[in-house]
């Protein structure tokens, strides 16, 4: 029973993750990692390493100047890793060894990627690396060849510069090796349609691909996970496209110097980005506090599950909307596209959704303890934190030892997920022979 405990798959993810960030701390505390003499500091590693394998983008340092180019590598290879998934990349390992991957990794993987079944591990694994390799490199080139003919970079830092910013929007990690992020290229299509590209693609989960692979020419039978997730993706891209363009119109120091097309083309990128990418091409210390707020939702949300992306996910929010309607139509069923949703997958959503709001609310009453930062950029880099967005309106360096531990910890948890955390930290279920009477309390 001890060995089961331990061995028990969700803890098996969240030690997975804990393994990874600590030696990405170690690597990156090696001398060579950064790009002047002597080692990084430990909080300064480690604060690097955590946001990368939880691909964040949250730094305290500037990736491009701080770190030697072997310290880029390592954290690009962190937030790879932290995107592709540590179980996942165990079984695409065990595929190429045995075909036929053991139980036990089957399911270890199966909490990790949020597979339907234990039959679509195998799948999921093959989609998760064709898909990501396809993606990135395409994206990359693209990048490269833009960086080179239109910005006059060699072709080796032009194609550094394109895998680099490739690999971080297809996780969703939003690191840069430019200290304004992509704000340099906030008006250039041609290299911020293909980083949207890449951010939606590896924030649409990888279920939702594998269902759209096999079934593609068949709507109707895709699964409901699938036409929710597309659904509510759709509506909140609009929604903050919507949102930036109205807030930051007449903002002189975001859009409000830009002619119309660019003004549309920065303003759908902002919507994407906040979608958990954490890539900026407006300066959000400069935005209206409208933006701000309209962040705190699209980052809170997040995107698809078991994807690159964070948050709590649209299928959670879809799944409380639909409760909530029932409910106010006295409908004794959650119900979407001729399908009832199940009363565990209820349960789950607002799960999620307390212990999300409970992490932020803690989150941000602690860093107001102990910052003197104003209430909306506090609430703005927590719930960034979180939803492993990694948009910042400038504070993370600012903050003290304890305010950036607490965006550590806050990294860690939207990255494992508040419910894998609770059940590895809890694992007494059992099975109760009786129920007691039933009690209707008081609500509203």
């Amino acid at each position: 029973m001890i060995r089961q405990r331990l061995l028990h798959p969700a803890r098996i993810v969240a030690l997975a993750f804990f393994v990874l960030i600590a030696v990405g701390t170690v690597l990156l505390m090696m001398p060579l990692a950064r790009a002047e003499a002597g080692s990084a500091p430990l909080l300064v590693a480690l604060f690097t390493a955590v946001s990368a394998v939880c691909v964040t983008g949250l730094v305290v340092v500037d990736t491009g100047t701080y770190w030697s180019p072997a310290g880029q590598g390592i954290v690009l290879v962190l937030f790879q890793l932290g995107g592709f998934g540590m179980m996942t990349a165990a079984t695409l390992l065990g595929l190429m060894v045995n075909r036929s991957p053991r139980l036990r990794l089957k399911l270890i993987t199966q909490t990790e990627t949020h597979s339907l079944g234990l039959g679509d591990v195998a799948n999921v694994a093959r989609l998760v690396l064709t898909v990501t390799v396809a993606a990135e490199l395409i994206v990359a080139l693209v990048l490269a060849c833009r960086f080179h003919f239109a910005y006059g970079l060699p072709w080796p830092q032009a194609t550094w510069s394109g895998f680099f910013h490739a690999v971080s929007a297809f996780n969703n990690a939003g690191f840069s090796i430019h200290a304004d992020s992509v704000m340099r290229f906030a008006t250039d299509a041609l290299v911020l349609l293909p980083l949207m590209l890449a951010i939606v693609v590896g924030g649409i989960g990888f279920p939702v691909m594998l269902d759209l692979r096999n079934k593609f020419r068949s709507p109707r039978s895709w699964s409901l996970h699938t036409k929710l997730t597309l659904a509510v993706t759709i509506v909140l891209l609009v929604l903050g496209f919507l949102g930036v363009l109205m807030f930051e119109w007449a903002n002189a120091k975001t859009l409000g110097v830009m002619p119309l097309p660019d003004k549309i083309l920065t303003a759908a990128f902002t919507s994407v980005s906040a979608r958990t990418a954490g890539f900026n091409s407006i300066d959000f210390a400069v935005a209206s506090r409208e933006t701000l707020a309209l962040h705190y939702l699209l980052m809170f949300v997040g995107a698809g599950s078991a994807g690159t992306a964070g948050g709590v996910k649209v299928g959670t929010v879809a799944i409380l909307v639909l409760l909530v309607i029932a409910e106010i139509r006295g409908q004794p069923d959650s119900e979407a596209f001729g399908r009832r949703v199940g009363t565990a997958a209820q349960r789950q959503a607002i799960t999620v959704l307390v212990l999300g709001s409970a992490m932020v609310v803690l989150g941000t009453m602690i860093l107001l303890r102990v910052s003197d930062a104003s209430t909306d950029r506090i609430i703005f880099e927590v719930i960034s934190a979180f939803g492993t967005v990694g948009l910042s309106t400038g504070i993370t360096a600012d903050l003290p030892t304890e305010g950036q531990l607490v965006l550590v910890v806050l990294m860690y948890l939207g990255r494992i997920g508040t419910i894998t955390l609770a059940t590895s930290l809890i694992l007494g279920e059992r099975r109760m022979p009786y129920r007691y009477p039933e009690e209707h309390p008081i609500v509203g």
